[in-house]
């Protein structure tokens, strides 16, 4: 029992002293010790300036000439020419379809042809015999009328079997299907030996790879958006609305070619209140496939004298966001901000901020509002171990804007 009381004592001895010398150093920070030196930034003056704007949505590719190979004729399908999912050539034999009934039809027309000439000449040799009698009045006018449209009847018949020898000929010249594009070929939706009829007759397809057309579309909010930033002079379409189109692929790599629009449906979907968008894309090494899905990138528009500041140099608090400025006597304030879109490593910064503002990007973190700051270069703050903070957002490369004017994922207005 004496060892734990005397224990107690000491432990309770110990509390009182560290109190003391506790309280004893506050006084002294507070009665004139050191003062701490002021925390070294680094920081970026906002100067307004036409900032480029990027319109971006989820689009599609798709052939720009589609083509379904289909059998003219009805038959059996003697063979499959080409490889499947292979590039073939305009010209290119695809399919074979049994010849013989075509090639007996043929000779059938062609015996029906000579028959209809042979009577066609009988008809002009008697009608060339009683036209000199006709004239000497020996014998009947009707009987000249009966050679006339005996000989016309007979070349009329003519004409007609003529007709059918050319049907017989197209016929079996259809028994050899070709390609009419050239194009990258799908998978034979018959096989060898098949029964091809007029009401199955679809065999594969053969889709055009160059140009590859990218579809899209926009929503009714996204065009009125722009448009009214358009009309509030916060967002610049290019001349003639002439986009530079630029893809992303699925790995996030972008396509090395660029395009342009080429079509804009006129009406907005009744099924989805969107309107359709077409583009155009050289794409001579294959690369772009039908049915891929892409970001589509809209390039040209312009925001006048936009406000924009390091995405790092913004952070995101209860209130909303804010950045940490400099004010003019060299001291931490924060400033609360409405951010837009973003571009690159910037964000546009719709309201809180103006022209010749110092808003710091590194040396932030320690802050605290009136604390003294001293702007340094980047290296000197890297060295002294400044912050690194952290850009809004950090769950998606692309963020919807909290409100007008136009963000990239708004559409161009459309006259």
């Amino acid at each position: 029992m004496k060892t734990a009381s005397r224990r107690h004592a000491i432990i309770s001895l110990f509390c009182i002293v560290l109190a003391v010398g506790l309280m004893t150093g506050c006084g002294k920070d507070q009665k004139g010790g050191a003062q701490r030196p002021p925390a070294e930034v680094t920081a970026v003056t906002i100067t307004p300036k036409d900032t480029p704007v990027v319109f971006e949505w989820v689009g599609q590719t798709e052939s720009s000439h589609l083509v379904e190979i289909r059998s003219r004729v009805e038959g059996f399908l003697d063979k499959r020419v080409y490889e499947e999912g292979s590039f073939v050539k305009a010209g290119q034999v695809l399919f074979r379809i049994d010849p013989r009934n075509f090639q007996a039809a043929l000779q059938q027309a062609n015996g029906e042809l000579a028959q209809q000439q042979a009577r066609w000449t009988t008809a002009k040799a008697n009608l060339a015999r009683i036209k000199p009698l006709a004239d000497q009045n020996a014998v009947s006018k009707k009987d000249l009328d009966d050679a006339t449209g005996n000989e016309q009847q007979a070349a009329a018949s003519v004409l007609s079997a003529q007709g059918n020898v050319r049907i017989a000929e197209l016929n079996l010249s259809y028994t050899v299907i070709t390609s009419p594009v050239t194009g990258l070929s799908s998978q034979a939706k018959k096989q060898d030996g098949t029964y091809i009829s007029a009401t199955d007759s679809l065999l594969t397809y053969v889709a055009k790879m160059n140009p590859m057309w990218v579809t899209f579309s926009v929503s009714e909010n996204e065009y009125l958006v722009s448009r009214e930033a358009v009309k509030k002079g916060t967002l610049i379409m290019p001349g003639g609305e002439k986009f530079v189109v630029e893809l992303v692929l699925a790995d996030g790599s972008i396509y090395p070619l660029q395009g342009h629009l080429i079509f804009a449906d006129p009406s907005f979907s009744k099924e989805t209140g969107t309107f359709l968008l077409k583009a155009t894309m050289n794409n001579p090494q294959g690369l772009l496939k039908p049915g891929q899905f892409v970001r589509v990138r809209l390039k040209g528009a312009i925001r006048p004298n936009a406000i924009v500041a390091p995405r790092r140099a913004v952070f995101e608090g209860a209130k909303g966001h804010f950045v940490w400025c400099v004010d003019k006597e060299g001291k931490a304030e924060v400033r609360n901000v409405t951010v837009g879109d973003w571009i690159g490593d910037d964000v546009f910064i719709e309201s809180g901020l103006a022209a010749k503002d110092r808003v710091m990007v590194d040396g932030v973190m320690m802050l605290a509002v009136g604390m003294p700051v001293k702007i340094v270069d980047k290296k000197a703050a890297g060295a002294a171990g400044g912050g690194q903070p952290s850009a809004p957002g950090d769950k998606q490369t692309q963020a919807a804007p909290p409100s007008p004017p136009a963000t990239k994922t708004s559409p161009p207005a459309k006259k």
